[in-house]
């Protein structure tokens, strides 16, 4: 465990939280994963999904079957990641898992480079795998954290992690699109190529550069992070794994009830960061409805990433002088004057402008709420408790496009959809405000210190 001091000295890693080997090697993995999150999950393969791999069909009903894959992908995590997180606590093996889930993201993500015209099914399955791979995960990376930072850290080691993964995955996207848009100058085919395979090379190789980037990149990790030791595992030190982690799971279920602080934070987190996730996926459908150009919005997506780079630095510092939760609040209030602006929004300008605010602000919340459930839960039940919260991660993409639908289908136009996204951040916000973090944190001191963690 990380002594809870202030790093030493006063040099620039010191100031970003990544003054020690172990706490960059962390952070990278965040640089590694953000080339899969920029050029699968935002920018190329959904592109390539509705144009390639389902040539042919009507749009909506690719759009339709990229939607229902992805949310296939999302509750199978959910509804493993508690159980893979307890098994990762009670048998230390959280580094393994995370190596076995990437290597599974890798793979698949690997794969993607022989999807061709009208390979829909062997796309979907790929992405499937993917998602599970990248997401599970998360899990295990997550749940590293609050072993290798300690209480004065974590919320600068989290948001420079974020940071990392903005420089990173924006760098290798920018690098896609160059070779996508001038494959010339890279030397390969372009959409002019004679046959089917010269004119999807430059795409399918995108694909498989994220896997050699994701996988170079977290090799860090795998050698300068130690696996943290079971602790307060003595009651079912004698039991088989299996049986062990489904009792292990029961129990952190209740003592997530018991911990009120965490459980207002999951839950504050649940409302809020659907809110965000709407804005993050209903961006484009929305530009779109507007005819907006698409190449802006594709550039939207890079201003997004280097937009926040700086400011998730800055959100870290921003939490030592305001405090997490004020910091976590005022990335809400940005966040509805979004709302405001994508209400009112008409021109590529526009677009621009709103994508500027959302990299102000996204990584940074994102990064800051990971951070302070981490500070408020017991260190040796970090895997089962970050298990829940990957579940309520994952369910949170489900309520705020589902309300974005139904406004949507009944005004038929999305702008009352916008100002309806403010509702999450009003109640999220209300749920936060009552979170008592010091006390939190004191009661996840004295847990550890009474079962050994």
């Amino acid at each position: 465990m990380a002594e809870d001091q202030h790093p030493a000295g006063g040099g620039f890693l010191a100031r970003l939280g990544l003054d020690r080997p172990e706490l960059r090697a962390w952070a990278m993995y965040d640089w590694a994963n953000s080339a899969f999150m920029c050029t699968i999950i935002t920018a190329v393969f959904p592109i390539y999904y509705s144009q390639v791999a389902c040539a042919g069909v009507p749009s909506h009903v690719a759009s339709g079957r990229l939607a229902a894959v992805t949310t296939l992908g999302m509750v199978i995590v959910a509804l493993m990641s508690p159980v893979l997180g307890a098994y990762a606590d009670h048998t230390a093996r959280k580094k393994p898992l995370l190596g076995i889930f990437l290597t599974l993201g890798l793979a698949a993500t690997a794969g993607m480079f022989f999807i061709h015209t009208g390979d829909w099914i062997l796309a979907s399955t790929l992405f499937v795998l993917a998602n599970i791979g990248a997401n599970a995960s998360f899990v295990f990376y997550d749940a590293l954290l609050p072993h290798i930072a300690s209480d004065v850290e974590i919320d600068r080691v989290s948001t420079s992690g974020y940071a990392l993964g903005y420089v990173g995955g924006g760098l290798l996207l920018a690098l896609n699109l160059a070779w996508i848009t001038k494959p010339e100058w890279f030397g390969l085919p372009g959409p002019g190529a004679a046959t089917e395979a010269g004119r999807t090379l430059r795409v399918r190789l995108a694909f498989a550069s994220v896997a050699v980037w994701w996988g170079v990149f977290s090799i860090p990790l795998f050698r300068r992070v130690a696996e943290p030791a079971v602790a307060g595992g003595e009651r079912w030190a004698d039991m088989h794994p299996v049986r062990a982690t489904f009792g292990r799971l029961r129990e952190t279920a209740v003592e997530l009830r018991r911990c009120r602080q965490g459980f207002l934070m999951l839950l504050a987190f649940l409302i809020y960061n659907d809110g965000i996730g709407t804005i993050i996926r209903m961006a484009t459908v929305y530009g779109e409805e507007l005819k907006l150009d698409s190449n802006v919005m594709i550039a939207a997506i890079l201003v997004v990433q280097f937009v926040g780079i700086p400011c998730s630095f800055l959100f870290g510092s921003l939490a030592g002088v305001l405090g997490v939760k004020r910091s976590i609040m005022l990335g809400l209030i940005v966040y509805t004057l979004i709302c405001v602006v994508g209400y009112s929004m008409k021109t590529e300008a526009h677009f621009l402008i709103l994508a500027g605010l959302v990299g102000v602000v996204q990584g940074g919340t994102q990064a800051l709420s990971r951070s302070l459930f981490a500070s408020l839960i017991p260190r040796s039940k970090s895997g089962e408790f970050f298990g829940f919260f990957a579940v309520v991660e994952k369910f949170a993409g489900i309520f705020g496009p589902a309300m974005f639908a139904a406004i949507n289908f009944a005004t038929g136009s999305s702008r009352g959809a916008i100002l309806g996204v403010i509702g999450f951040f009003l109640v999220g916000g209300l749920l936060l405000a009552l979170v008592d973090v010091p006390e939190g944190q004191r009661q996840a001191r004295e847990w550890d210190l009474e079962h050994g963690g």
